[in-house]
Order: C-alpha cells, then sequence, then structure tokens
C-alpha cells in the first residue's frame, strides 16, 4: 500500500514538472495550460498523451 502511495506521489511531481517545463518551453508562443487539480490529474493518469490532448483542447477552446 505504501509502495503504491509513493509510486502516485511520485507521478503526481512528475505530471506537475511536465506542465510547468512544458509552459516554459512554449511561452514564447503565449500557448500557457494551467497547473491546476485537473490538468494534473489527467497528466498523472494519462501521462504524455493526456498532456498532448490538454494541448489540442487549448486551441480547440481557444
Amino acid at each position: 500500500m505504501l509502495k503504491r502511495l509513493g509510486r502516485l506521489l511520485k507521478n503526481i511531481v512528475l505530471a506537475f514538472l511536465l506542465i510547468y517545463g512544458l509552459n516554459y518551453l512554449i511561452s514564447s508562443l503565449h500557448v500557457y495550460i494551467p497547473i491546476n487539480f485537473f490538468t494534473v490529474g489527467i497528466t498523472t493518469f494519462l501521462g504524455l498523451p493526456g498532456l498532448a490532448s490538454l494541448i489540442i483542447l487549448f486551441f480547440i477552446v481557444k
């Protein structure tokens, strides 16, 4: 149980860092993915495809 919790916490931190790094790298294109529970949760559970879907969703909504 403790091992699963540790792995989940690691994935949450990694998702946060991925979104932050993406925002830093593409800030010149004025693309900004907010860092909140929803976006970190999607990136945590879906990984890079989830992050890509958030970027696509940004362009659809905007």
